[in-house]
């Protein structure tokens, strides 16, 4: 599950700097609300998967897959030019971030911790 989560709040992250270069500094109302929650759940979620996976291979993940694919939305909108090479190096940041995940890597002190319990989950005492 930790990888899934990884995952989605890569995908936020692209979110929220493609928003945050769309915002104009900030001034632009729409943008800047999306690049707020976005930062927020791209952040909460990078959070959730650093307690099971290793923050060297979480980071790199989250960074890797945000980078490429807000590199990959300015070229098929046309913000930014696309070249055979951009396209070469970008499929070579994916195939970098894939071979971390089948590295096998000890898991970090957090991972033997119990995962925060909710409060409507806790019985009453």
């Amino acid at each position: 599950m930790s990888w899934v989560i990884l995952l989605i709040s890569a995908v936020f992250e692209a979110v929220w700097a493609t928003a945050l270069g769309l915002s104009d500094g900030l001034s632009k109302t729409v943008p800047t609300v999306v690049f707020f929650v976005g930062l927020a759940l791209s952040m909460a979620g990078l959070g959730y998967a650093m307690i099971r996976i290793p923050i060297s291979v979480a980071y790199s993940v989250w960074i890797g897959i945000g980078a490429a694919l807000t590199v990959l939305y300015a070229m098929i909108t046309g913000e930014e030019p696309t070249s055979p090479l951009k396209i070469v190096f970008l499929g070579g940041i994916i195939l970098c971030v894939i071979g971390l995940k089948f590295v096998k890597t000890k898991p970090g002190p957090k991972a033997e911790q119990r995962l925060p319990e909710t409060p409507e989950a806790q019985s009453p005492q």
